[in-house]
Parts: structure tokens; sequence; C-alpha cells
């Protein structure tokens, strides 16, 4: 049917194509209003309507039979390795937020974890294969292909964050500049003169956001950041500990630190004390998600909190939005931070 489409009428009978280009939407979408499908909404069913009836298109069992190619299920991925999704709170809450805005939907959720280039192929050739509705892609890095290949492949996606301040996929992300300004801007505010950062990974848009945002605060204070301050990791516990390890034998002088992550800040915080440095007397420490990380934390943790279930629900939103009818104008939601402050700063 797509060469028919893009070749015109065959025989001079209206195709499925011809009907959604001149309503506006894609295939999928003329065929659930074939089929009397309840995931469309009013005005789009209008135009797929006055469509056909322009068209004078008479659906057949080809076109019928698309009804059927609905799977009812959506994928989560998460292309990280198992370590890393039990040991790092913010995939849980990932996880509960996004099966909460599914709760009231008949949509079947997959959890899906992506370790291996052959895990990647694999999964390539399962979403090819159209066995899911749309899909939901967590903890994405700059040079993932996964969100282009969702969109050569025409299925609904959203991000949880973005690859760049040029994402075309829709997503649902953080203020994590703003936070990271906030949580930077609270140490300075104590009196802080050393004030270094645990950065995120450098090929994640959110940590380079974090960074900017530590930058920034800086900056509008008056102080040129120091780049022997500055130390990237990887948001894992380890990452932390080799981080604040490295800070410590460069500039045994820092007074505070702003870990991108809980987790991260955990790490600093164990060789800190290792080190013989008192948080929050010797060294102030600031994390970022407010996860229960930071609260059972000792001392407990300032942390920038990300409302992480809520976006989960907002992405479960937005798919199911996506899915009912595939906007022109991609939805990209920022949902606000906010610094809470505790013991350790």
């Amino acid at each position: 049917m797509a060469a028919a489409g893009r070749g015109g009428r065959r025989g001079g009978r209206p195709t499925l194509e011809e009907v959604a280009a001149r309503a506006g939407v894609g295939r999928g979408t003329v065929s659930r209003v074939v089929n009397g499908s309840p995931r469309v909404s009013p005005r789009t069913r209008a135009a797929v309507e006055r469509a056909i009836a322009e068209l004078q298109y008479v659906p057949h069992g080809a076109a019928r039979a698309l009804a059927a190619d609905r799977t009812d299920s959506v994928a989560l991925v998460i292309p990280e390795p198992e370590t890393r999704l039990f040991a790092e709170p913010y995939f849980s809450g990932i996880i509960r937020g996004v099966g909460a805005g599914l709760a009231d939907t008949d949509l079947q959720l997959l959890l899906i974890l992506v370790r291996t280039p052959k895990e990647r192929e694999r999964l390539g050739q399962y979403l090819s294969a159209h066995r899911v509705d749309g899909v939901l892609l967590v903890s994405v890095h700059a040079d993932d292909p996964l969100p282009d290949l969702l969109s050569r492949l025409e299925l609904p996606a959203v991000l949880s964050g973005r690859r760049s301040a040029r994402e075309t996929v829709p997503y649902v992300d953080s203020d994590n500049t703003g936070g990271a300004r906030a949580a930077a801007r609270h140490l300075l505010e104590r009196g802080r003169r050393t004030i270094a950062t645990i950065a995120g990974p450098p090929d994640m848009y959110a940590a380079q956001c974090r960074l900017a945002g530590y930058r920034q605060a800086l900056e509008d204070a008056g102080r040129d950041p120091d780049e022997a301050l500055i130390v990237p990791a990887d948001f894992t516990e380890d990452g932390g500990r080799r981080a604040m390890a490295a800070l410590l034998d460069r500039r045994p002088d820092v007074d505070a630190v702003f870990a991108a992550s809980d987790v991260m800040a955990a790490g600093a915080l164990a060789v800190l004390r290792e080190r013989g440095r008192r948080v929050p007397e010797d060294v102030a420490l600031v994390g970022f998600d407010d996860s229960v990380v930071a609260r059972h934390l000792d001392p407990p943790l300032s942390s920038v909190r990300q409302p992480i279930e809520e976006m989960g629900r907002a992405m479960a939103r937005v798919l199911i939005e996506e899915i009912a009818e595939r906007s022109r104008e991609r939805p990209q939601l920022v949902l606000p931070t906010e610094l809470v402050v505790r013991e350790s700063s």
C-alpha cells in the first residue's frame, strides 16, 4: 500500500494513504477511525471522516486488517545494565511514574534493557516489526541511534531527557540547568570558597546542563570556573568515589562539592570520610535528584529535587496522546526543580 500511496492511485481507487494525506494524519490514525477505535480525538475523527467522504474512500479487508496490528502494549527501553537499573533510584521512580500513568488504560508495559550491541540490534528488529504501539526511552546519550530509528519507523516515542537542545523527538525533562545553578549558588551563599563539581557523563545532555548551571552560578558571583575543580563521572557511586578522590588529590583545599546525582554524592561522602573530612564542617556537599539516597545518608544530603515520578507519568500521558493522534508539533515538557537543603550543606 505504501508504494501505491507514493505513486498515486492504483486503478483509480482512493487509497488509505490519500485519505491520511487529505486529513493531515498518519495512516494508522485513518485505520483506527475506519475500525471504530476510541483512541482518536473527536477533531481528528471528524477530519478523517470528512476526507473519506470527499475522496469517496471505501474501506476494504486489507485496511480493516490494519487494526489488528495494534498490540495494546508499549515498551520502556532502558539502555543500561541491571546494576544501574537496581542501584539508582532514578530508574525505579520513572518506572513507578510510567506505571501510574498507564494504570487507567488497556496498555501493557514491557520493560526492555539494552546492554550489548547484539541486544540493541535485536531491539531494532523487534521495533521494526511494530511489536509495540509506542516506546518510552530512558537514559539517552548523544550518540544513541534509537530515537532516530523510532522516527524513521514512525513509531510514537517519548524520551526521558533529550540528546541535545535541538531534540526533535517528543520528550519530558527537568530544569537541569536551573537546579544546578541553585545548588552552586547555595554553596556560595554559605560562604564556601573552593567549590568543585562531580559532573555526569559528557555525552549526556542532562549532565551538560547541570555543569552549565554550576558554571553560571560561579560566573553570576563574579568567579571564573576553575577547570581543576571539575571532574566528570558516570552517575554511579563508584564514579563518585573516583571523582572525589581525584578532586582531593588535585585540590586538597576544596570546601564544597556539587555532585550531579545523589548516587555520586554518596560515593563522594564515603571518600571524604576516608580522608578525614567532616561534612559539612570541612566540606559541604549537595547532590541532584532528591532520591531516597539523599534522605538516608548521614548527614542527610542537600539535593536538587526533580519530580521523577511526575516525569514518568507525563511521559506516559504524552505517549498515549501520540498513539491516539500523532501531533505535528513535537510535545516537549520541562518540569521545574527545587533545592532541598539538609544537614550536608
